[in-house]
């Protein structure tokens, strides 16, 4: 049976807090535990968020699919709309205010854990080209491997997939791998080790949605019939069946 839209939309909200709390919490605790080492630090705030993503992604997927990320929604709607997969125009709309919404409180969740104002905004400028090309590069990856994945069967692996990625994805990429348009605005609320500052978000959230046309795009080359599994991102539900986005 499909969850109702609003049981959906609260997942989709306390799985995104989640998952900042987690980048922002680590990145807090990394710095203040080892406050001259920035390569240990990101060691850190790396596992801690891939754990944590993987965590979320079980606990929640069986009811909204745990996209937790505006462009993996896009994603699903775009490849299922033909078919009649994957989220509907309403849910998309539905999901990507419940994501930001939900990464803002986690990153004023993680503030506040820290003993640190409420809301603080970021003033650690990312602005730069090669910043960017990161972005595209740790977002197209991601669509591809999602995508991937459900096509060809192996979505319960999605969790431990997703989350290594992710970790991986912090040390190959140039930005650190946000590949998140939630979690990017979400992060600039914190000025800490996880932070961005606001005037940084829209760069990165424009090379993320470029990043989500070139993951579509190798989707269509490599599995062209990738819609019909729109239904089955990210994680099936109990005994097999998959959940079925449309409302």
């Amino acid at each position: 049976m499909t969850p109702t839209l609003w049981r959906r939309l609260l997942a989709e909200f306390t799985g995104t807090a989640g998952l900042v709390t987690a980048v922002v919490g680590s990145g807090i605790m990394a710095a203040t535990l080892s406050p001259t080492d920035v390569g240990l630090q990101l060691l850190q705030n790396s596992i801690a968020t891939a754990f944590a993503l993987g965590a979320l992604i079980l606990a929640f997927g069986p009811v909204s699919g745990a996209h937790f990320n505006p462009v993996v929604s896009a994603a699903d709607w775009f490849l299922g709309r033909r078919t009649g997969t994957g989220l509907t125009a309403r849910d998309l709309g539905g999901y990507v205010v419940a994501q930001v919404l939900g990464a803002i409180a986690g990153s004023v969740l993680a503030n506040l854990m820290f003993d640190l104002a409420a809301v603080d905004f970021s003033g650690k400028d990312r602005a730069a080209a090669h910043l960017w090309l990161g972005e595209v590069v740790a977002t197209a990856g991601l669509i591809l491997l999602i995508f991937a994945l459900a096509r060809s069967g192996r979505v319960p692996v999605a969790p431990a997939a997703v989350g290594a990625y992710i970790g991986a994805a912090y040390w190959f990429t140039s930005s650190t791998s946000f590949a998140n348009p939630a979690v990017t605005v979400g992060r600039a609320f914190t000025d800490t080790f996880a932070g961005i500052a606001p005037t940084s978000v829209p760069g990165f959230v424009v090379a993320q949605l470029v990043g989500l046309a070139v993951g579509v795009g190798l989707l269509a080359a490599l599995y062209p019939d990738a819609g019909a599994a729109a239904d089955q991102v990210v994680v099936p539900t109990d005994k097999g069946a998959t959940v079925n986005h449309r409302s």
